[in-house]
């Protein structure tokens, strides 16, 4: 994937060199291939939540589509994206369970029509749940919440239509290799979005129009 290589968060005011496990994650992180469909950036990390953290900014790069669309409406790229961050502390905190910690968020914008459906927010949820289910990409201490962000406009902007923003927020604590949480993350985003999925036999959210 192509980055701007930033340095990893260190803690604030001191030269302390990165722990050697933290620095094993993120060459993981900066050598994974993710979905084409997903551009990635290193941006600056959060200062605050954490000794060490690492952050990656993701948005949909629709010039990589690799699936025929002729039938299909496709996704704004501008409204679908999210962040990824890799958090470690070597004190590992009782409520992460170890020394790493992952701070994701995806948010896309979808069809009006779905913001009705009662189990959209477990559906979305479901799918998280599912990707950090394969062998290198284990989940442990996984929680989060799926909001539902509606914007409608007036007066001059009235003739613009509503829309529906479903926006995922989660953490958990990563087992196996940093860069399949990464794979997991970034497949989540394309299928909220509204891509098809990679895997087969996995349905995926109508797109917006």
């Amino acid at each position: 994937m192509t980055t701007t290589r930033l340095p990893a968060g260190a803690p604030a005011g001191t030269d302390v060199p990165a722990p050697e496990v933290f620095l094993r994650a993120v060459e993981a992180l900066r050598a994974t291939v993710v979905r084409p469909e997903v551009a990635l950036e290193e941006i600056p990390p959060p200062r605050k939540v954490a000794p060490w953290a690492h952050a990656l900014d993701g948005h949909l790069d629709l010039s990589a589509l690799r699936y025929a669309t002729d039938a299909l409406d496709e996704p704004d790229a501008d409204d679908a994206g999210g962040r990824f961050v890799l958090l470690h502390d070597p004190a590992a905190p009782e409520a992460w369970g170890g020394d790493l910690r992952v701070i994701a968020l995806v948010k896309a914008v979808v069809e009006p029509e779905l913001a009705e459906d009662p189990l959209l927010s477990e559906v979305v949820w479901s799918w998280l749940g599912e990707a950090l289910e394969g062998p290198q990409a284990r989940a442990r201490r996984l929680g989060g919440t799926v909001t539902r962000v509606v914007s409608e406009s007036f007066g001059s902007l009235s003739a613009r239509p509503s829309a529906i923003q479903v926006e995922l927020r989660a953490s958990w604590s990563p087992e196996g290799h940093p860069g399949a949480h990464l794979q997991a993350w970034a497949d989540v985003l394309c299928r909220v979005a509204g891509l098809p999925p990679q895997a087969v036999g996995v349905s995926a959210l109508p797109r917006r129009r």
